[in-house]
């Protein structure tokens, strides 16, 4: 245990937290995806079937039934450590997906705006070896790419490390790994963790689920304190249409019949309950509680405060604090 080429525009200015116990959750955003990415990575979704779960919209989807998503990381402050979980796409980085190659996102900025200065940062999280999950692992200093967080230790699954150590990776992905994966492990920050089925605890409060199916080590993070719950998804669930159709897989998914089957695992142990969801590339208002409906699921979401990082405060809900997870929204 550990105690694309163009220049993208903001989100939203605030930070968006939510209060978990004692601890406190930050989205970081890095970049809104295109809208042309649900069509490519959720086929099943037609407008057609995203127009019929008339939840999604607008905050979801569009009135087209186009579904909204987003790049970002959540920054935890636990006990006054400072976990980031996910590091997104990464600047300059040579990418196939056209939306991600040579990014140029004021992420860094928004994180120390945060109070997350890349040198601050204790404990990395990564959910799983994805190119969009591990972007700002690191950062270019000359010709070389170099750790990102070089203070902090860099943790992944073994079972995860091991499935891409042992495949025959088409060159994008070897790309990714030599510039945001190899240079980590090299300087010697790079850990890796063996995930109990019941999970395993890597800090106070903060626990890695396996969450198999996406790719074969993926977790998911449970984060805990004074009785109050939170799970950061990874990619076990990209969109919330897929909560309500859990049988949606993405294009991408290594074993996509594990994968429908681990969302609807881990969408039943949370249904009915006060865990809050963080979904990994849920645009705003990107938190909320799950309920059955339908012989599905839905978001009921849930109401983040913001931490200004421009020197005056703002927030998607006015007026509201930083959000304590609440009771069970059944009553």
């Amino acid at each position: 245990m550990f105690t694309s080429s163009q220049t993208t525009k903001s989100i939203t200015p605030p930070v968006s937290s939510w209060t978990v116990g004692n601890h406190t959750v930050r989205r970081i955003d890095e970049v809104v995806l295109p809208a042309r990415t649900g069509p490519w990575l959720l086929p099943g979704a037609t407008t057609d079937l995203v127009s019929r779960t008339p939840w999604l919209s607008p905050e979801f989807a569009d009135e087209q039934g186009v579904l909204r998503l987003a790049s970002h990381s959540f920054a935890v402050e636990v006990d006054g450590m400072r976990v980031l979980v996910d590091t997104g796409i990464g600047n300059g980085k040579q990418r196939a997906n056209p939306a991600w190659h040579n990014l140029n996102s004021d992420y860094e900025a928004r994180l120390r705006a945060a109070g997350f200065a890349p040198e601050s940062v204790d404990l990395v999280v990564l959910t799983h070896l994805h190119a969009d999950h591990v972007g700002w692992n690191t950062r270019a200093e000359g010709d070389a790419w170099v750790p990102n967080f070089p203070n902090a230790r860099y943790l992944t699954s073994r079972t995860e490390w091991d499935y891409w150590a042992g495949v025959d990776m088409e060159e994008a992905r070897r790309q990714m790994f030599r510039d945001s994966v190899h240079p980590v492990r090299e300087a010697g920050l790079f850990d890796l963790i063996d995930v109990a089925d019941e999970g395993t605890d890597v800090a106070p409060g903060i626990r890695l689920l396996p969450t198999p199916g996406h790719t074969p080590g993926q977790v998911a993070v449970e984060l805990s304190s004074r009785g109050e719950t939170a799970l950061v998804t990874g990619d076990s669930i990209h969109h919330p249409v897929q909560m309500a159709h859990p049988e949606l897989c993405s294009c991408v998914d290594v074993a996509p019949e594990l994968a429908a089957r681990t969302r609807n695992q881990v969408l039943g142990s949370l249904a009915g309950t006060s865990t809050l969801l963080l979904g990994s590339h849920f645009p705003p208002p990107t938190a909320g509680h799950v309920l059955r409906e339908d012989g599905g699921y839905r978001l009921v979401p849930a109401p983040s405060g913001a931490t200004s990082i421009c020197g005056r405060s703002g927030s998607e809900h006015p007026g509201r604090a930083a959000h304590r997870v609440a009771p069970n929204p059944c009553g």
